[in-house]
């Protein structure tokens, strides 16, 4: 029997040592003994927290679940460790995105405790975001902000946010894997809390689309083509009428498509085809569209009729003659 079994150590005691191991690692010179073992220490009270806030034992009181969170919260650990995560060696960082997870799904009653202590220090999100500028963390920090934007409390902090305009950035300056990231958590934003984005784009409408549209011509292929599919997802969301309508009385908007629907990629066509498709069947076109269209009338009719005809697609098939019926009717 081991009389000397040391006592489960406190939440205040574990977030005080971790906020100690942080401390230590931000001074202390890379590959000395002081970091290392500042290193270790961190790793192993990471691992004490996401045993307790994961309920690894299978029977973790309440009490202590909640004790340990209000520690987080009122060290400022969340941001700490966020701003710090790139000191930390590569299991740490799993844990530290496991631990945000637990607790950002922590739910009592109606609340949310994490995602309001959030929501009270935005600069939390924006670290988050910012962990794209570095190569090493971002997948990490990635899947911490898609958790986050989950929330629509916290959703609406980023998109009203100048921070939210980073994104095209990330997108465009990255490594391939980050870009695809930061892309599908631009996505997440856009997508997920629909009639809150939708109030956002309808204040919001020409700095949005400004920023948006050089996603939408973009030399990099991934991008172009992932950006004019989410473009016709927003379109065509019965939340989004008002930008729509907006969208497609644009006459550069439609001049924009008509010149995607020639592009190289097939691809790229296909999705431009998807939002042309918006101006073309809108029984209340502008003028300005009408006269567009009616003066490309005949070169329209031959190129649609010539347009992707080896696609195995009914719908796309029905669309392509809807539209070729009305441009004919003009």
């Amino acid at each position: 029997m081991n009389f000397f079994k040391s006592k489960p150590r406190t939440p205040p005691d574990l977030v005080r040592g971790l906020r100690d191991s942080i401390g230590r690692l931000e001074s202390s010179a890379p590959g000395g003994e002081t970091r290392r073992k500042a290193s270790e220490d961190l790793s192993k009270n990471l691992q004490q927290i996401k045993g307790i806030l994961h309920g690894d034992t299978g029977d973790t009181p309440p009490e202590l679940t909640a004790q340990l969170s209000q520690e987080f919260y009122n060290s400022n650990l969340l941001y700490l460790l966020l701003l710090h995560i790139s000191r930390l060696e590569f299991e740490a960082r799993k844990d530290v995105v496991q631990i945000f997870n637990n607790l950002l799904r922590r739910q009592i009653g109606s609340r949310w405790p994490t995602v309001d202590h959030i929501a009270g220090r935005p600069d939390i999100i924006f670290a988050a975001l910012a962990g794209y500028e570095n190569e090493e963390v971002a997948l990490n920090t990635g899947m911490i902000l898609k958790e986050m934007l989950r929330h629509e409390q916290l959703c609406k902090i980023l998109l009203y946010s100048d921070q939210f305009y980073k994104f095209p950035h990330y997108i465009e300056t990255t490594t391939f894997g980050i870009s695809c990231d930061a892309f599908a958590n631009l996505k997440e934003t856009l997508t997920r809390h629909k009639p809150m984005v939708a109030e956002y784009l309808d204040k919001n409408y020409d700095r949005f689309f400004s920023s948006f549209t050089t996603l939408i011509l973009s030399n990099n292929y991934v991008t172009k083509r992932q950006s004019l599919k989410l473009l016709g997802e927003i379109l065509l969301d019965r939340a989004n009428f008002n930008v729509m309508t907006r969208y497609i009385a644009n006459e550069a908007n439609l001049k924009m498509m008509m010149n995607l629907l020639r592009d190289k990629s097939k691809n790229i066509q296909f999705e431009a085809f998807h939002v042309f498709k918006v101006f073309v069947a809108n029984p209340k076109k502008p003028p300005q569209i009408e006269n567009i269209l009616r003066r490309n009338k005949d070169k329209l009719l031959v190129f649609l009729r010539n347009f992707h005809n080896d696609k195995e697609d009914e719908q796309f098939t029905d669309e392509k003659q809807f539209l070729m019926v009305q441009i004919q009717g003009l």
